[in-house]
């Protein structure tokens, strides 16, 4: 018999899906594992990608080559705050701070610190937005 997982703070399918997962039809994620698999989700889906929902994501893949000014750092944390507004609401962020520490490498960590609103705690997310080379393909 499936387990029927209730959790008021959501459970969906994990990312990428896998089937069949353990005990059930497919792999899930509840709570905060989901919010965090959503908000990676969010973050890597470019605008149009999905029928259904045209305008969900957050366009990060088109700002990949421009300069890292001041100013395009604050349009880059405009950006992720905006998107997690519309499509992210079991979430209030605090914060985003950018570490480019390795900007030399095309490697920026995009830190979100935020608090789920229905239990009151606080997460951060760690997203890695970097460009690679295609000279490791196989």
């Amino acid at each position: 018999m499936n387990k029927i997982i209730k959790s008021f703070l959501g459970t969906g399918w994990g990312f990428p899906p896998a089937f069949p997962y353990k005990d059930s039809a497919v792999g899930m994620l509840s709570d905060e594992a989901d919010i965090e698999s959503s908000l990676e989700i969010l973050l890597t889906t470019q605008p149009g990608e999905r029928v259904m929902r045209p305008d969900y994501g957050c366009n990060l893949d088109e700002l990949l080559f421009e300069p890292l000014t001041t100013t395009f750092k604050t349009y880059i944390k405009d950006l992720i705050s905006t998107a997690i507004l519309y499509y992210e609401p079991r979430i209030e962020v605090n914060s985003i701070e950018l570490d480019d520490t390795g900007e030399l490498e095309g490697r920026i960590l995009i830190t979100i610190d935020y608090t789920v609103s229905a239990t009151n705690t606080r997460f951060n997310f760690v997203f890695p937005f970097y460009k690679n080379e295609a000279t490791d393909l196989k």
